[in-house]
């Protein structure tokens, strides 16, 4: 039996119960755990399993499942599975008719999504969006048009370049960040994805673990005939960018799209 059980910082009874029985505790660090551990007189043994040994401990665990040991796999933060190799032992476990009896805990994505204040009716988890800016914005054009809020999850030191592709290639949506959620010093910061990531920009990287939640698509009534004549009126005053800027934020339209109509709109007066 494989029994994965959310952060010990929430640990029901239920938890207490299990992690009690099983004849050994899978963890990410057995120096976090074993502290929790102890504070609940829990004894039983605890491994190191990570992204860094996976490929060596999985086999060995699996061994174990196979002659009817019970495991139970607990993380560091948040429940077990959602963006860390615990998938893969629980993939394979039940690959192999292995029985999974999942343990709730705190979850930081769920957690941050009812923090943000924006749309829970409807929503699609994004998990970590690619390191690099190219592959980053051609994911986030793939879950432009999706009708729900986004969540993702994000590095502190990347967090103001993936605010500022968002707002990019998303338009200017209502959003949040959510740092530290469910922990000591959660903080939950909600404003325009260009407020965000100007913020951010300004402010530095913040320390701790970070969940963003972008709004769903903006209504868009207004026509591209409608968008055209307002950045005309823009380009009057503005430059190419800013006007690119005001105008995707005033209609809720992704700013590249709209930057991509101003050059083509300022080349047919500059030829004119």
């Amino acid at each position: 039996m494989a029994t994965p059980i959310g952060n010990l910082r929430d640990i029901t009874l239920r938890a207490i119960d299990i992690l009690s029985a099983a004849d050994l505790i899978i963890c990410e660090d057995t120096r976090v755990t074993r502290k929790l551990l102890t504070r609940y007189g829990i004894a039983t043994r605890s491994i190191s399993y990570n992204d860094h040994n996976a490929p060596k401990v999985l086999p060995g665990l699996m061994e174990r499942l196979n002659h009817g040991e019970s495991l139970a796999l607990v993380s560091d933060a948040g429940t077990p599975l959602i963006s860390d190799p615990g998938f893969k032992l629980v993939e394979a476990a039940t690959g192999q008719g292995i029985p999974v009896f999942p343990v709730p805990g705190a979850n930081a994505a769920l957690a941050g999504l009812v923090a943000s204040g924006l749309p829970t009716d409807s929503f699609f988890f994004a998990g970590f969006l690619p390191p690099k800016q190219g592959a980053r914005r051609a994911r986030l054009t793939e879950l432009a048009e999706i009708p729900g809020s986004l969540v993702f999850y994000e590095s502190a030191n990347r967090l103001a370049a993936s605010l500022d592709d968002m707002q990019t290639v998303l338009g200017d949506r209502p959003a949040s960040v959510a740092r530290e959620i469910t922990k000591l010093h959660e903080e939950v910061i909600r404003g325009s994805l260009v407020y965000l990531a100007e913020n951010y920009a300004r402010q530095g990287a913040p320390r701790g673990e970070i969940v963003i939640v972008v709004g769903p698509p903006l209504q868009r009534d207004a026509s591209d005939e409608d968008v055209h004549a307002a950045l005309l009126e823009a380009l009057q005053t503005m430059s190419v960018r800013d006007a690119a800027a005001s105008i995707s934020r005033d209609f809720g339209r992704a700013r590249r799209d709209v930057y991509a109509i101003a050059i083509g709109l300022s080349r047919k007066d500059a030829s004119a």
